[in-house]
């Protein structure tokens, strides 16, 4: 069993090579990383007018560069290992992954650019390449069971379509349409994954933690958020959202029960999936609060973005990144700064606000900068681990 914080590991001797473009998570992971800790300055920069944002400007931007910049990223880098593995088939490597990193680099700087139109095509293309690049192993294998990604990635760029199409107006939507749609797409990719490797994760790393799955809950909550997302994509009445999300809260809530969270508090690498899951059940409720406007939508919103997808995307790329390049499934004591870090900001930005409304600039700042050197640390910790060949000498 892990203690809570580790002394680290003796220094593995990497091979000598140059990997970052021989499996999917080495470039997106490290490009997310730098962004996710960038990004949050360029967000203060423009925030304070300081920075000068001609086609997206402010909220939007920010919003728009964690969903579709950030989230997206993490969402394809995973997706591309996860599918080598599911189909036994080859995912985009080489040349190819370097071009779908390039297409994903040049929209993060068209989106700050004037070039409405450019901005629009090159973030529209990524996700739907990304889309095609999973599906041909997923065709190939008959991986119908994994089918559904390749629609939610579709969905994902009708999403950022959208949001561009509106700031040119081409569409006359509600403002934020495309990024409700495109958080309630990720939600349930989170949802999705969370459910089959949170407790598969916590049973292997602690044996005898008991952490169980019930069919008919998985149906559930599940289904609680597809409800959700038809209701947003529809515009249904406040009363409705609030109810759908209650009862999402608490299907999700009894599902992150049955995996015994608090059996996992020695073993960072597994507690923090279950503290960043715990953010989802939060989240949902927060929403039902918020339909009827009881509670500012923001703390909803950021429970999602910052807890449930922060938490899950820092725990999830170190260890994928450690399992994927032979070392050793133990998180040491930078990846639990890094968790520490990234739990705090999402404490911070939800929490701050909804005790201290008067200090919200404040605690905006607190939580950007904790977030900032979350996956600061990351990127600087795994820059090694993300372009070096595996330590046992297998491809990947």
């Amino acid at each position: 069993m892990t203690t809570f914080l580790h002394t680290e590991e003796p220094p593995a001797v990497p091979r000598p090579g140059f990997a970052l473009w021989q499996l999917g998570f080495r470039p997106f992971y490290l490009l997310a990383s730098v962004f996710a800790s960038v990004s949050i300055l360029l967000w203060a920069l423009q925030s304070t007018g300081r920075l000068a944002a001609p086609y997206l400007p402010g909220a939007l931007w920010h919003a728009h560069e964690m969903l579709f910049g950030f989230a997206l990223a993490v969402i394809v880098g995973f997706l591309f290992t996860a599918g080598h593995n599911w189909t036994g088939l080859p995912t985009p490597t080489g040349g190819p992954l370097a071009a779908l990193a390039a297409l994903w680099l040049t929209a993060r700087v068209l989106v700050l650019t004037p070039w409405g139109w450019a901005s629009a095509v090159a973030n529209t293309a990524f996700p739907l390449a990304a889309a095609i690049a999973l599906a041909i192993p997923f065709v190939r294998a008959g991986n119908r069971r994994n089918y559904f990604f390749v629609g939610l990635l579709v969905l994902l760029a009708a999403a950022t379509l959208a949001v561009h199409l509106n700031a040119l107006g081409v569409l006359a939507l509600p403002a934020w349409a495309g990024i409700q749609l495109a958080l309630d797409v990720v939600l349930f990719i989170v949802c999705v994954m969370g459910g089959r490797v949170i407790p598969m994760f916590t049973n292997n790393a602690l044996p005898g933690a008991g952490a169980g799955r019930r069919p008919w809950l998985e149906q559930a909550a599940l289904g609680g958020v597809l409800a959700l997302l038809a209701a947003d994509a529809l515009q249904a009445p406040a009363w409705l959202l609030a109810a759908l999300a209650a009862l999402a809260a608490a299907a999700h809530l009894a599902r992150w029960l049955l995996w015994h969270p608090w059996t996992t508090l020695r073993t960072p690498l597994v507690w923090v999936l279950h503290l960043a899951y715990g953010w989802i059940p939060l989240h949902l409720a927060l929403r039902a609060l918020a339909a009827p406007g009881w509670l500012p939508p923001s703390a909803a919103t950021h429970a999602l973005t910052v807890g449930a997808i922060g938490g899950l995307v820092i725990g999830m790329m170190t260890r994928t990144a450690r399992g994927h390049t032979a070392r050793p499934l133990r998180a040491d004591r930078w990846d639990t700064a890094a968790y520490l870090l990234v739990a705090a900001a999402a404490f911070v930005r939800v929490l701050g606000p909804l005790a201290l409304p008067a200090r919200m600039p404040d605690a905006i700042l607190l939580s950007g900068l904790l977030w900032s050197a979350g996956f600061g640390v990351y990127a600087v910790r795994y820059f090694g681990v993300l372009t070096r060949a595996r330590l046992d000498g297998k491809p990947g």
